[in-house]
């Protein structure tokens, strides 16, 4: 029997992953707004129903894209578990991120900017999503820049919140840019310049 559930487990997660692999693939070409749910899930070759089940709702699905996405970057970045993760390590992903999503992944990042504006406003169905994943990235990079000035590999006195906050701006705002005008701006070019003037204004 526990073979049995292993299999309809499975079934169940590979089902899943289509209808988010569809909902990718149907955002990225007519938009959130523009794309039903019978939609999403004939392209996945399942029921509305079963597309509900899984996710609750169509905002549940809009969710598990994103999710998705950030799964996929994760992936990307390659380091050991048991790595410590330094600031040239997550300054190197950055780039080498910037370089995949200007090849690969213009669609994502466009829907990715695009759920944001919308959900600017408290009450707004995704709101609390962003704002969470925002202060989480801030976390990370905040926590990087504080252990980077007590090992010394950073100058001291400077204030790892700010530095957090300004570089989460610059990669969204970069991204903004490139998405609006990708044959003047280099993404990849862009970032690379960026954090090596970072990591020389942070040289102890």
């Amino acid at each position: 029997m526990a073979g049995v559930k292993g299999q309809v487990q499975q079934r169940g997660v590979e089902r899943r992953r289509a209808m988010v692999d569809a909902a990718i693939e149907l955002f990225a070409r007519q938009g959130v707004r523009g794309t039903g749910v019978a939609a999403i899930a004939e392209r996945a070759g399942a029921t509305p129903s079963a597309l509900i089940h899984h996710f609750g709702s169509k905002d549940g699905l809009v969710r598990a894209v994103l999710e998705e996405a950030d799964r996929r970057a994760l992936e990307r970045l390659s380091v050991p578990r048991d790595a410590e993760p330094t600031l040239a390590r997550a300054f190197d992903w950055f780039v080498r991120d910037a370089e995949h999503t200007a090849t690969a992944e213009r669609q994502l990042t466009a829907l990715h900017m695009t759920l944001t504006a919308e959900n600017l406003e408290p009450g707004a169905a995704l709101h609390t999503w962003f704002r969470d994943r925002g202060r989480a990235l801030r976390g990370h990079l905040s926590a990087l820049f504080a252990r980077a000035v007590a090992d010394g590999s950073a100058r001291a006195g400077l204030d790892p919140q700010i530095l957090a906050a300004e570089t989460a701006a610059f990669v969204e705002g970069a991204h903004l840019l490139w998405l609006l005008d990708p044959e003047r701006v280099d993404l990849a070019a862009v970032h690379r310049s960026y954090f090596e003037g970072l990591s020389a204004r942070l040289h102890p």
